[in-house]
């Protein structure tokens, strides 16, 4: 028997490298690794609906091993795998054991920063980025009045607003001066920070934590850089993530803030692909780009299914994202970093607008809030390069989906 096809993450990315090559036709084995021991799950709901209550964690699963096995796909959760031999293709997981394999596609993830402070450890301190994370966030907060949440981005400030939903104290401690400064333009994070303190979360900017405060082992005060000092019976990290690229970096393969990959997801090695979080992809003539969402995992797991068969099918698409806070659905897809121009369309006070970016008069970026036709023209029109005018977007008269016509 041939070795099988071997993925390594049981992810968004892996699980759907793994259907892909179903669908593309690959009729020989294929083992997916999971280093949880929970099969594929929806991971965007676990900072939403999941701590609302509103989602259980069967309801989140993807694809459990009755599904995966009637695809005949074997799926093996808790393992953790040593190291990657690429010269005779073989894994070797830390419990001793080893498995060959013909192809091997990485899909491993990332995972959270963590608070380097002493006493960044202590109970009641969370990452939130796992089914288990949420569990034990989801145990504490049920008896916690004062929560900390420790960055303004998406997770954050996803978390913020379950928190207060729930009828916490809530406090944001953001370094920068604003609000998502990463993803959005100034236009949007000033209406979030509106948005949060009208519903009575604090917010802090321009600090950074300076000590975290225990008693008895369990975290009892965050003490900031400006002197100031916030209750906390439960502390929540939302400061980005680290691309999980050690085991390729192990093996050899190059990494730069990710596995360096092309649009279809190869290596160097030609046995050997990346998908998803762990992923930084090789533009011509524009460095590297490194995408963290759900769009790009599932696009980059087809494009890999596909190379691994020897077909040539990129993930080119423009770029999304979506973010929940509250009853606002932020829809986003380009670019607003380098715009030039914005254009607001709708009425930003009726929580009801689109903020479409210009650069040198042609549309580079749309963000939405509850207005998600104007997201999906958006994703259709910078798919297809055109370009309405800024009169046209002003215009709410105007059809903008004409021009696609």
């Amino acid at each position: 028997m041939n070795p099988p096809i071997v993925i390594i993450g049981a992810g968004q990315a892996g699980l759907q490298v793994a259907e892909s090559l179903r669908a593309e036709g690959w009729a020989e084995d294929i083992v997916l690794l999971g280093d949880e021991q929970h099969p594929p799950y929806h991971r965007p709901p676990l900072s939403k609906a999941y701590l609302l209550g509103e989602a259980s964690a069967e309801q989140l699963t993807m694809r459990g091993p009755d599904a995966l096995a009637r695809k005949n796909i074997t799926l093996r959760t808790g393992i953790q795998i040593q190291n990657i031999d690429r010269l005779n293709k073989t894994l070797h997981f830390s419990h001793g054991s080893s498995l060959p394999y013909h192809l091997l596609a990485i899909a491993t993830g990332a995972r959270p920063r963590q608070l380097p402070l002493p006493g960044g450890d202590v109970q009641g301190v969370h990452s939130l980025r796992t089914l288990d994370d949420c569990l034990r966030i989801g145990i504490e907060l049920e008896t916690a009045e004062r929560v900390v949440v420790i960055g303004g981005g998406f997770i954050g400030l996803e978390f913020a607003a379950v928190a207060r939903k729930k009828g916490k104290q809530v406090t944001v401690i953001e370094a920068g001066d604003r609000l998502m400064a990463r993803a959005v333009s100034p236009f949007i994070s000033d209406w979030y920070t509106r948005l949060h303190a009208g519903h009575g979360v604090k917010l802090c900017f321009n600090t950074v934590i300076s000590t975290v405060d225990a008693k008895n082992g369990h975290v009892s005060s965050i003490s900031l850089t400006d002197g100031t000092s916030h209750a906390a019976d439960l502390v929540v990290l939302g400061i980005g993530v680290i691309a999980n690229d050690g085991l390729a970096a192990e093996s050899g393969l190059a990494v730069d803030r990710g596995v360096v990959v092309d649009a279809c997801g190869r290596t160097a090695d030609p046995a050997v692909f990346a998908c998803g979080d762990c992923t930084a992809t090789r533009q011509a003539g524009q460095g590297l780009r490194r995408l963290e969402s759900v769009q790009n995992a599932v696009e980059q797991g087809k494009a890999v299914a596909a190379a691994m068969l020897g077909k040539e099918k990129p993930f080119v698409a423009t770029p999304w994202f979506w973010s929940d806070q509250y009853d606002a659905k932020l829809q986003m897809v380009g670019t607003s970093s380098d715009f030039d121009t914005q254009v607001i369309r709708g009425e930003p006070d009726e929580g009801k607008f689109s903020v479409f970016y210009f650069r040198l008069g042609r549309l580079i970026g749309i963000d939405s809030i509850n207005r998600p036709q104007d997201h999906m023209l958006g994703r259709k029109l910078l798919d297809r390069g055109l370009s309405p005018t800024q009169q046209q977007v002003t215009d709410e008269a105007f059809a903008l989906n004409s021009l696609l016509a």
